[in-house]
């Protein structure tokens, strides 16, 4: 089965009812990035791209455009446009461009998450600076717990993605909110979530000095099964902490649960619309319908077919039953 560059919309904790962009292509690999979290959603990376050099064969403004034109008019209220999926967006350098050429198509406001990676760079950051919103993910301030949770390809330091995410805050550009996926662990595997790391991270922030701060635990099932989330007290807690810290008007504090009125898509493959969702970010029964506003009892047997194709797979969490790509 194909995956289309475009998929969604994605129901967010964070972005509403976001329209997500996937611009880099998977060829023999269900995930290409140049990091291998241990908390991602996706599970494991099989190749890391470690530069955008490193892309053989990377989605093309032409591509992008096209898919939008076909594709965003067909849902009533979107929120965002989201530069997201399977891959690190800014691995292709073409993403400036491509949020140029949207805004001639359309007037939604463009996100773009990223992992932070190459926010050193300068062609990188110039890109990222055309977007309207920009999630950068930043899990530590110290370097042996950043290499332990993010796991990146070589050459990648924390302290070049710090100047770089100071770089970027100061070009005045786009709204910058520092994403902070706080974890916690069933051994003695380095997390975020100590006294000692809240503290770090407080620092380093400061430094950077973000127009928003996102803090968050997991929700879905991650790639290591001995990660496991921050009980929502002790979120509630460093939340706190930042508050008094960082101030309370740029601390957000993202807990499961949102819900939101359904919305009016038109569909035309509602297969490959369920398969393209759940390839960049596993769902629950319930997550797939209020995010592609369709009937339980429409989305029932697609999900046992893909299943049965073995295109996508159950994973059970505490959280519920979660479908995610093979």
């Amino acid at each position: 089965m194909k995956s289309r560059i475009i998929y969604g919309p994605i129901l967010s904790r964070r972005l509403g009812r976001s329209l997500g962009i996937d611009i880099i292509k998977k060829r023999e690999f269900r995930k290409n990035c140049n990091f291998d979290c241990v908390y991602c959603q996706l599970g494991h990376v099989d190749w890391k791209i470690s530069t955008p050099s490193d892309v053989t064969d990377p989605v093309t403004t032409e591509e992008v455009i096209d898919g939008i034109t076909n594709y965003h008019k067909k849902v009533d209220d979107l929120d965002y446009i989201t530069f997201s999926g399977t891959c690190e967006p800014t691995l292709n350098l073409e993403l400036g461009n491509m949020i140029e050429q949207i805004r001639q198509i359309s007037d939604i406001p463009i996100c773009v998450i990223t992992n932070s990676s190459l926010v050193n760079r300068k062609d990188v950051r110039e890109n990222l600076s055309k977007a309207d919103l920009v999630v950068a993910t930043l899990v530590s301030g110290n370097e042996k717990t950043f290499q332990a949770i993010n796991r990146p390809a070589g050459g990648i330091e924390l302290q070049d993605i710090i100047e770089g995410l100071r770089e970027l805050q100061k070009m005045k550009g786009p709204k910058v909110a520092i994403e902070v996926m706080l974890l916690d662990s069933t051994n003695d595997y380095p997390v975020n979530s100590s006294d000692e790391e809240v503290g770090k991270l407080i620092e380093v922030l400061r430094y950077i000095d973000p127009d928003e701060i996102e803090i968050l635990t997991t929700s879905r099932p991650p790639a290591e099964d001995f990660i496991i989330p921050v009980p929502e007290t002790r979120l509630k807690e460093i939340a706190q902490k930042f508050d008094e810290e960082l101030g309370r008007e740029r601390v957000r504090l993202v807990l499961k649960g949102l819900k939101r009125k359904r919305s009016n898509i038109k569909h035309e493959n509602l297969v490959d619309e369920v398969y393209d969702l759940i390839l960049r970010r596993p769902c629950t029964f319930e997550q797939v319908v209020q995010s592609l506003d369709i009937g339980k009892e429409e989305l029932a047997p697609i999900l046992e077919g893909l299943v049965g194709e073995q295109k996508i797979i159950e994973i059970l969490s505490e959280n519920g039953t979660y479908y995610r790509p093979t």
